[in-house]
């Protein structure tokens, strides 16, 4: 809402700073960060209360957490979104379409996973939503929001798939876009989702994935610097920077009350929805290929669980100790705050070399 005040600049200079992505972006982690500070004590409070007993931990999972995790609440989520959202709606020029299919994905997946953890809570039991019909939900979520993005996107680029290294080396993939695109949100928001197993674990890795995008974002989205840096434009994706400032704000805020030992988690509500968002964000800005390098530490986790489960399934033997791999290390020794610092250093490379994908003169 804040973006129209810029519109004011020619009668009110002082407005003129509202027209600008940068203050803007810089607007939406300060205010994202204050609006978690300061409702996210009343939030635990409420969703300790009514939750009771927390949420389930896993018994075949190290028997520390049983200890020091039982009685935690989750949904904690509800903060980052709810921070997140709002800082967005005050900071970002609600007139641009990529706004709103990024904030859909996000509240989408964001209800979905909701769902999921309200179940397991009253069911005190990791069976929550079903698999079948929570990826279904993602599935329709994730292809409308690229249809719109199709709509919304530039010709030739509009269904296309982009290369990094190279400008302009583009595979047209026509309607298949939306399945391309759908595949990626969802597999986005389920990555990100797999990587929420410890304290601080996922959200550092998503502030730094959502810091890279809305650099990413800003230069896409200007016909100045794209064009200098021989990036492919996509005029309206620079306004996805204030988007990316809100989830890096509401990360940080959310990250003072689930350092360890955490107060609450974030749940599947909060991390289906960063996952999605960064998603989202990636298919468009047409980044769908440096996600997988910049989110490399999220594709890790994934990969961890497809390799142990078809391991087990074909030679009833485990590749990991445990998997997703984060688990594989504590049993091996490393202690909680090893395995996150470490995954965070890995994280911090992993976002270099993606950007180094870029080709920057």
């Amino acid at each position: 809402m804040l973006y129209f005040l810029g519109q004011l600049g020619d009668a009110v200079s002082a407005f003129n700073v509202f027209r600008y992505i940068t203050f803007r972006t810089a607007g939406a982690v300060v205010t994202a960060l204050f609006f978690v500070f300061l409702f996210g004590p009343a939030m635990i409070n409420g969703l300790r209360l009514r939750q009771g007993k927390g949420q389930p931990i896993r018994e075949d999972g190290p028997q520390g957490h049983l200890l020091t995790k039982k009685g935690t609440p989750t949904m904690g989520g509800l903060m980052i979104l709810s921070g997140a959202v709002f800082s967005t709606l005050l900071w970002s020029n609600l007139t641009n379409g990529y706004v709103w299919v990024v904030l859909f994905v996000t509240v989408g997946f964001g209800a979905i996973g909701f769902y999921d953890d309200y179940l397991k809570v009253k069911r005190m039991s990791h069976k929550g939503f079903g698999g079948k019909q929570r990826l279904a939900l993602e599935a329709l979520i994730g292809a409308i929001a690229c249809y719109a993005i199709s709509q919304l996107g530039p010709e030739p680029y509009a269904s296309s798939l982009l290369f990094p290294f190279v400008k302009g080396l583009a595979v047209d993939l026509g309607y298949f876009f939306i399945l391309f695109g759908g595949f990626v949100i969802m597999a986005a928001g389920n990555s990100v989702n797999l990587t929420d197993g410890l304290d601080g674990l996922a959200i550092v890795p998503v502030m730094v994935a959502a810091a890279c995008f809305a650099l990413i974002a800003y230069l896409v989205g200007s016909v100045n610097f794209s064009d200098y840096l021989l990036l492919n434009y996509v005029p309206g994706t620079g306004e996805l920077s204030v988007v990316c400032g809100a989830l890096i704000g509401a990360g940080l805020g959310f990250l003072w009350f689930n350092a360890p030992p955490a107060q609450i988690f974030m749940g599947d509500t909060g991390s289906l929805a960063l996952g999605g968002a960064l998603g989202s964000i990636a298919v468009a800005t047409k980044h769908e290929i440096v996600l997988a390098i910049i989110g490399g530490l999220f594709v890790l986790e994934t990969v961890s669980v497809i390799v142990q489960v078809a391991s087990f399934r074909l030679t009833g033997k485990r590749v990991f100790r445990m998997a997703p791999i984060h688990h594989h290390f504590e049993h091996l020794g490393w202690t909680e705050s090893q395995v996150v610092i470490r995954f965070w250093i890995i994280s911090f490379v992993l976002a270099l070399i993606g950007l180094s994908s870029l080709k920057l003169r």
